[in-house]
C-alpha cells in the first residue's frame, strides 16, 4: 500500500457513519475515488429504494477524499457545501459513488460524485453531486 492509500484509508477507517452504513473504499486515485455500501434494509425509505441520505453519505464522502488526495500530507478535509440531484429510486444491491475533484485549488476545491444503483451487471444513475471542500 503506497502512502497516499495508506492515509485515505486511515481516515475513511475513522468515519464511524461509513461503518454503520457497511461502506468501503472500491479505488483511490489521485483526484479519484470510489466508494461501495450495500443498500441494507435499515437504509430503506419508505417505498423499499435506497434512502437519499445513503446516496448523499457515500457520494459526499467519495467527493471528499477524492479532493483528499490532492490536499497536501497532514492536512484532512471538510465539506463546506454539497448539493444533490436525486434522478431515479435507488433500487438494487448496492450503491456506488465515484468521487472526483473538478477544480483543486490551495484554499477550495470543487468537486463532484455521481451515484449508481447496481444490481448483477446492470447499473443505474441514481444522483448526482456536486460541492465544496477545504483543507482543515
Amino acid at each position: 500500500m503506497n502512502d497516499l492509500e495508506n492515509r485515505i484509508r486511515t481516515s475513511f477507517d475513522s468515519q464511524s457513519m461509513m461503518h454503520t452504513l457497511g461502506a468501503q473504499l472500491a479505488s483511490i486515485e489521485p483526484g479519484r475515488i470510489t466508494i461501495a455500501a450495500p443498500i441494507l434494509p435499515s437504509s430503506l425509505q419508505q417505498h423499499g429504494a435506497g434512502h437519499a441520505g445513503l446516496a448523499f453519505s457515500i457520494g459526499d464522502s467519495a467527493a471528499g477524499y477524492a479532493a483528499l488526495t490532492l490536499m497536501p500530507e497532514g492536512a484532512e478535509v471538510m465539506t463546506v457545501e454539497m448539493k444533490i440531484n436525486l434522478m431515479s429510486p435507488a433500487t438494487g444491491e448496492r450503491l456506488v459513488a465515484e468521487g472526483r475533484v473538478i477544480r483543486p485549488g490551495r484554499r477550495i476545491m470543487v468537486v463532484a460524485a455521481d451515484v449508481w444503483a447496481e444490481i448483477g451487471e446492470n447499473r443505474k444513475h441514481v444522483a448526482m453531486l456536486q460541492g465544496t471542500m477545504i483543507p482543515v
